[in-house]
């Protein structure tokens, strides 16, 4: 029997973390769109992104053939991912009655990189990255806070966290950072674990101990919701314990465990990062 979807796309994420790069973070280095179809010019999912690792012009086989190009000797397809509709019939328990009901399945389609293609002209893959500014990150913070009604406090100390108790981030102040990265990373982490709550998304339903594979998961939606947002206002963090090697391994000791683990996550994460865009 073949791997499930799931399996391919957790062997894709742990086979890059395994040469040292971090996906959630790669393909938004100082690229703001990242990969996008070649059709439509929309750039693909957070998710998608990861798993494609390379900005620019992606198409499928049959839109190839239909610009009249070809896929070059030895090129390899990549995979997205994408949710269809199954209908499936269930008994019920009490009536013996069958009912129907859909259900999202994880499919995937392959796709060509535009550099692998012969006959047509690639896009130049320098695409223009927004200014890094502090005040476009600010902006943003403040339009989320004003919106969601979230509390944010800088207070002098070694902590960062996000309360649900009392819906409030407090982070240390911001000259205790080595760097206005390093801080704007840190505040779009617990921003995007503020989205969880139950009064927005509702991710933080249960009590998330250190270790658990509930506080994993919603870390890593923290993380690829974090990198994302870095990415929209352009700011690099550059080297930092993000990309360590421990903190590599660490989360190849979790994805080898769980192999629906990094879709959940990711799907979260754009959730997350669409609520703090306004864009829900």
């Amino acid at each position: 029997m073949g791997k499930s979807v799931y399996e391919l796309v957790t062997d894709r994420i742990i086979a890059e973390l395994e040469k040292g790069v971090i996906p959630w973070q790669k393909p938004w280095t100082g690229v703001q769109s990242g990969a996008i179809s070649g059709t439509t010019g929309k750039p693909y999912s957070l998710l998608n992104q990861m798993i494609l690792g390379k900005p620019g012009k992606w198409f499928t086989w049959n839109q190839i053939q239909a610009m009249k190009c070809k896929v070059r000797k030895g090129e390899h397809a990549s995979m997205v991912v994408f949710w269809k509709a199954q209908i499936v019939q269930e008994t019920g328990s009490q009536t013996g009655e069958v009912i129907e009901k859909s259900i999202p399945v994880l499919r995937f389609f392959n796709v060509f990189h535009e550099s692998q293609l012969e006959g047509y002209e690639p896009t130049e893959t320098t695409q223009e990255a927004p200014t890094a500014t502090d005040s476009t990150a600010d902006a943003i913070i403040a339009d989320y806070l004003n919106r969601s009604g979230v509390k944010l406090e800088h207070i002098r100390g070694d902590e960062a966290y996000y309360s649900p108790a009392f819906d409030r981030v407090v982070l240390p102040l911001r000259e205790q950072f080595p760097d206005m990265a390093e801080y704007y990373s840190t505040a779009f982490h617990e921003l995007t674990h503020s989205t969880g709550h139950s009064s927005r998304l509702n991710r933080l339903t249960s009590p998330a101990h250190f270790g658990s594979e509930v506080y994993s998961k919603e870390e890593l939606t923290a993380e690829i919701g974090a990198a994302a947002l870095l990415n929209h206002v352009g700011i690099e963090t550059g080297k930092s314990f993000k990309n360590s090697a421990a903190y590599i391994q660490s989360w190849l000791r979790v994805l080898r465990n769980d192999s629906r683990f990094i879709v959940s996550a990711a799907s979260k994460a754009e959730k997350a990062v669409n609520l703090i865009l306004g864009q829900a």
